[in-house]
């Protein structure tokens, strides 16, 4: 009866019946039919006759039921807010971790470089064969450096 009734408003047959089997029972579509169906007519005259018969129907008795969020929705619920002006507050708290981030990190490049230095002297020292001239100026500057710091 349905394909007659498509047949007669739309002059063509109904050729989205396998899309229509898979999508009648989505809860996008079922939650959609909880409605009045002369709800134009009701807003514009409450007084009226017909106002009082129209009819309101649902598919299951599924009433209140929301329509599920969209992909885009869904995603930009899933994301933290992003704000657009940042406050003075939160621009400090960042500079103050940079701050404290840069210090660390010129810590342990200063530690690395003593070890480093620690290193080519040991390397200077267990040496056994005669050093030359320039490595043991090195050898020297090394050992003067670790007395002094």
């Amino acid at each position: 009866m349905a394909h007659d009734i498509f047949f007669n408003d739309h002059k063509r047959k109904f050729t989205l019946e396998h899309a229509w089997l898979e999508l009648r029972h989505d809860q996008k579509w079922c939650g959609g039919l909880t409605s009045n169906v002369n709800s134009k007519r009701r807003k514009l005259d409450d007084q009226s006759p017909q106002s009082s018969t129209s009819v309101s129907w649902s598919l299951g008795g599924d009433e209140g039921m929301e329509r599920p969020a969209g992909v885009k929705a869904a995603k930009g619920k899933s994301k933290p807010a992003v704000s657009k002006g940042k406050t003075s507050e939160a621009e400090g708290k960042l500079c103050v971790d940079f701050q404290n981030m840069w210090e660390i990190k010129q810590k342990d490049f200063e530690l690395k470089e003593k070890l480093n230095k620690h290193k080519l002297l040991d390397s200077l020292i267990t040496k056994t064969e005669p050093l030359t001239e320039p490595e043991i100026a090195l050898k020297n500057k090394l050992i003067n450096d670790m007395l002094v710091a």
